[in-house]
């Protein structure tokens, strides 16, 4: 199966690298671009591209405009391209929609495009219209997160404020909230857990851990794309390779 594919863009420099790996696909029939979201609706509503990669932050018009503007259930598959929104990152992946996080690698582009085409090739048009309404619903409206958690031990129950966590280890169906010397044992699964938290706040960075980033003294580099996190209090951490663009988002300065 061979698609069409629509770069929108403002910077030239962004557009130029997509085009460049992109050009190297042989599925690839046509590579249109555009430099804002006015030019990105255009040349939707002209050529029906297959698939668009849309990035968010642009000025005047952004992507998630250009949405609103041709209507999520008329979309095209979207790969959204952005450099520091964390709240949109967290939507991203609460419906399933795939993104690409500046400055994107070569390796990460192939990834994406690979999970792009099984998409086109197996997902009906109307589902990724829904996903694409989910997001920007998820965007729109924001969640409410928990300020406070009760903790129930030896017959009472205790509470500990959110933000005087530290860091969650998962432990089978429980998770264990660490707060500087005392440790609390929450008889939830962690993944539950992880979507009823503010994400400007905790970031899960492996399987079976959760951190308070503003803990987070140190990042250091480590092997396979992984992470050693030092927290203030002296705790080392040690991240999962498949949390490493989200590391690196953190570690980047949002300018």
């Amino acid at each position: 199966m061979r698609f069409t594919t629509l770069i929108v863009d403002d910077e030239p420099l962004a557009r130029e690298g997509l085009r460049m790996w992109l050009s190297a696909d042989a599925e690839v029939s046509a590579i249109e671009e555009a430099r804002d979201g006015r030019e990105a609706v255009a040349a939707i509503r002209k050529t029906r591209p297959d698939l668009v990669f849309l990035d968010v932050q642009m000025p005047e018009m952004d992507g998630f405009s250009v949405v609103q503007e041709i209507g999520a259930e008329r979309m095209p598959a979207v790969m959204f391209v952005t450099a520091h929104d964390k709240h949109a990152i967290q939507a991203f992946e609460i419906n399933a929609i795939d993104y690409l996080l500046k400055p994107v690698t070569q390796e990460r582009f192939a990834q994406a495009l690979a999970r792009a085409k099984l998409r086109l090739h197996a997902q009906p048009a109307d589902e990724t219209g829904r996903q694409i309404i989910g997001l920007l619903e998820t965007i729109v409206s924001p969640r409410r997160y928990l300020k406070r958690l009760a903790v129930r031990s030896a017959g009472k129950t205790v509470f500990v404020e959110v933000d005087d966590v530290d860091w969650m280890e998962a432990a089978e169906n429980y998770v264990q909230l660490h707060c500087g010397r005392t440790c609390h044992l929450l008889h939830v699964p962690m993944n539950t857990l992880e979507k009823s938290l503010d994400p400007e706040i905790f970031l899960r960075v492996h399987r079976s851990t959760i951190v308070n980033t503003r803990r987070i003294k140190e990042l250091q580099p480590g092997v396979h794309a992984e992470y050693v996190i030092l927290l203030q209090d002296g705790t080392r951490l040690r991240s999962g390779r498949t949390y490493h663009d989200k590391l690196s988002a953190l570690a980047a300065n949002p300018f």
